[in-house]
């Protein structure tokens, strides 16, 4: 995806829950600083089957989802319910607030990590950011691009981690452990998954797809451009 074609539905994020464009910008600036350049033809998905696995409580109910999958993807602590189940992780997405250390344990085993920069995050990626093997450290903003800092879009991890997975060519994206309504979520984080779901929206008709875990919602759903 464009940063051209991101851009409006990011500004429409930033007003909907005041944050601001200048500190995701700086975010970023720091993150570009502490990584290389990632080879994205190592992440060939071209014609895969990708499970995105979110960090809902209910993502252990859901880990058949995983089976005869090509690609299994996880954003954040969903990293850890995956490996402990015993299945093979080709990625994490994450802003580095929940579990740093299983990014450094991926990263030294040579599994990449997508990590966000955003406004509220810099002390921790220069904290963590450092101690990753920067070989396997794909780094994202939501804001404009810079250097080896890439924005494909999304804003939460768990979509983004959608958004990578369209942008790397996946042929189908399922979905495990995801949970809009959440009811463990405090306000804050409840308006973040409102906008996850009109961002899966949005991408689901942009691939001319059906997203099932979007089955049932999706005359509730105000469209993004």
């Amino acid at each position: 995806m464009k940063f051209t074609t991101w851009n409006p539905v990011y500004q429409l994020i930033l007003d909907d829950l005041g944050y601001d464009r200048d500190g995701d910008e700086r975010a970023r600036d720091v993150l570009a600083s502490l990584a290389t350049p990632f080879d994205r033809g190592r992440l060939s998905w071209a014609g895969q089957t990708v499970v995105i696995c979110g960090a809902a409580p209910g993502l252990a109910d859901d880990l058949d989802r995983l089976e005869g999958a090509d690609i299994v993807v996880a954003a954040s602590t969903a990293a850890d319910v995956v490996r402990e189940a015993g299945f093979d992780l080709d990625l994490m997405v994450t802003d580095v607030d929940k579990n740093p250390e299983t990014a450094v344990e991926l990263t030294e085993a040579g599994t990449p990590v997508a990590v966000a920069a955003h406004g509220d995050n810099i002390p921790t990626l220069r904290e963590w950011v450092p101690k990753f093997d920067a070989d396997h450290v794909l780094a994202t903003t939501q804001a404009e691009p810079v250097g080896p800092v890439v924005n494909w879009g999304g804003f939460t991890d768990g979509d983004r981690a959608a958004f990578i997975a369209d942008e790397l060519g996946a042929d189908e994206l399922r979905f495990a452990g995801w949970d809009f309504d959440d009811p463990t979520v405090g306000p804050e984080k409840a308006r973040k998954l409102a906008w996850a779901e009109r961002l899966l929206r949005w991408l689901e008709r942009r691939r001319g797809d059906s997203f099932s875990v979007l089955d049932g919602r999706r005359e509730s759903i105000d469209p993004l451009p």
